[in-house]
């Protein structure tokens, strides 16, 4: 009975493991993405991906940066975060978050992500206060895209 408890706890530590690799991964490959001379660069099997969806196409394109910072304070709290991907569009007074997720089950940590994706919105409420601010996560494991906030 031990033994088949522990070979339980070391399999969920090393699937654990394994997810936290592959995500970082993910995220890494999903940074290199950029727009260049009216194309996308990066991994040509990501790359393919955007192109084959309209409103991502326009999320990851040449109005938006990766990896950027925000900080300020959230309801009295400091806050220093990363955006897996900014879109700002002057024109159309429009303000996109594109957070990265690479679970499978996407209800197991949802209410986590909803939060993290109000203290962005928050932030950016800030710094955007005429602006309308969408918080989208891209979950990368059948690449779909869902409007959080």
């Amino acid at each position: 009975m031990q033994q088949t408890k522990l070979n339980k706890i070391m399999h969920d530590i090393e699937s654990a493991e394994f997810a936290t690799a592959a995500g970082t991964d993910m995220h890494a490959q999903m940074a290199k993405i950029r727009f260049q001379n009216g194309d996308f660069v990066g991994p040509a099997d990501i790359v393919s991906k955007i192109k084959t969806h309209t409103e991502l196409s326009e999320i990851m394109g040449p109005l938006s940066r990766t990896e950027v910072p925000l900080a300020g304070y959230v309801d009295s709290v400091f806050l220093s975060r990363r955006v897996d991907r900014l879109y700002v569009n002057k024109d159309t007074k429009t303000v996109v978050v594109l957070d990265y997720k690479t679970d499978a089950n996407k209800k197991k940590y949802y209410e986590k992500y909803r939060v993290q994706l109000m203290e962005y919105y928050k932030l950016l409420k800030e710094i955007f206060p005429d602006f309308n601010i969408k918080c989208k996560i891209l979950w990368l494991n059948d690449f779909t895209l869902e409007n959080v906030i």
